[in-house]
């Protein structure tokens, strides 16, 4: 089988004749005579598109052959045109290309090996051997921009045994047969099977997200071209908004939020105070009562039903059942008593108040699906 691809990456249609089609778990099996379609491998995704009007779903390298699994029978023998999904090759070669500088330059710096890439259809995602901080990651990404738009042309190269042995490349193998070497000249030297552009300008731009620990190094989540700029048209779309909700300038949105957050917390506090001296209020009213109490409190979050339950039982020896709600949303509850038992109360709760909710023995916090008459009558026997 004569595989185009690798003649020039650039091809988008061919023409070309089935030798096989065979039926597959998902429509059928084919292989041509030639093909322009690059089956998944060395990290890279397969490329899509039609042979004749038939889709192209996926396409695999099994031995010798690329096997191209279509949605319809081609009989043997078929005279076809191909389509290469181009706007998907092309991201692809401009992400793996991308990919190779970036690992080129991290190698060369750090010493680190690439031990795991995946092009994934959003982000592309670099494991290293190594530590790699922020503020290196700047760095890295601009020396790799300013590299791209220098519009280096890339090489592809068939060393011989001998010439391999004396080439420098990065992640160095020992490899059978022929290899294929992608040459980005003072920038990375990489054995590939994968497609890649003919200079480095037409990649545009690269953008490193993230990086985090990872196992022994760390990963990095990058893209490049097309995915890079509408990335950072999104984040600017999205930083404008922010800009003008905080009427705060472009570049000083970060400053305006970290204000506001500052705020926030205050506000926060007071109001966490204010909470707590109401809660107070309403426990000083029932102190030293030995028999049950069960309150309806409006628009009580369930954290602040716990916290006035947790208010009275210090106050009260007997049970304190909390409740807040509405008949039509249902009641949050807690229910309490110091040094008490309730697994059995708050089962037989949940079983008649078509309630749910747990806890530990002396305090349990839920929520019932009943009327305040049906609650009241509930405890007017406990």
């Amino acid at each position: 089988m004569e595989k185009l691809y690798y003649k020039s990456a650039y091809i988008k249609e061919f023409d070309a004749e089935v030798t096989s089609c065979e039926k597959a778990e998902k429509g059928f099996a084919v292989t041509l005579d030639k093909t322009a379609f690059y089956p998944e491998g060395g990290g890279q995704p397969c490329d899509k598109g039609k042979l004749n009007d038939i889709s192209v779903y996926d396409v695999q390298e099994k031995g010798e052959d690329v096997v191209h699994y279509v949605t319809r029978e081609i009989p043997v023998g078929t005279s076809v045109h191909g389509v290469i999904d181009w706007e998907r090759r092309f991201d692809l070669m401009v992400q793996h290309s991308g990919e190779h500088i970036v690992s080129g330059f991290i190698n060369a710096r750090f010493g680190y090996n690439n031990v795991g890439f995946h092009m994934g259809a959003d982000m592309i995602t670099v494991d290293l051997d190594g530590d790699i901080i922020k503020e290196q990651l700047k760095e890295i990404e601009a020396d790799v921009n300013s590299y791209i738009w220098q519009n280096r042309r890339v090489e592809v190269l068939y060393p011989t045994a001998e010439e391999l042995k004396a080439l420098k490349y990065r992640s160095k193998k020992e490899l059978e047969g022929e290899v294929r070497i992608i040459r980005f000249p003072d920038g990375d030297t990489c054995a590939c099977c994968g497609t890649h552009v003919d200079t480095t300008a037409e990649i545009g731009l690269v953008k490193l997200i993230s990086v985090q620990k990872f196992h022994e190094g760390v990963r990095i989540e990058m893209i490049c071209g097309k995915r890079a700029y509408e990335y950072c048209a999104k984040a600017v779309e999205e930083n404008s908004a922010i800009s003008n909700l905080l009427s705060a300038k472009v570049f000083e949105t970060s400053a305006a939020v970290e204000r506001l957050l500052s705020e926030n917390q205050q506000l926060k506090i007071k109001l966490s105070e204010s909470e707590n001296n109401m809660l107070d209020m309403i426990a000083e009213n029932y102190v030293g009562i030995s028999d049950k109490i069960v309150l309806n409190k409006k628009n009580l979050t369930p954290d602040t039903v716990r916290k006035l339950a947790a208010a009275l039982i210090e106050q009260n020896s007997g049970l304190v059942a909390v409740f807040s709600g509405d008949e039509e949303n249902g009641y949050k509850y807690a229910v309490a008593q110091k040094d008490g038992d309730l697994k059995q109360l708050v089962k037989d709760m949940n079983g008649a108040l078509n309630g749910r909710g747990c806890g530990k023995p002396f305090f349990a916090q839920g929520s019932v699906n009943a009327k305040w008459v049906e609650i009241e009558n509930f405890f007017s026997d406990k």
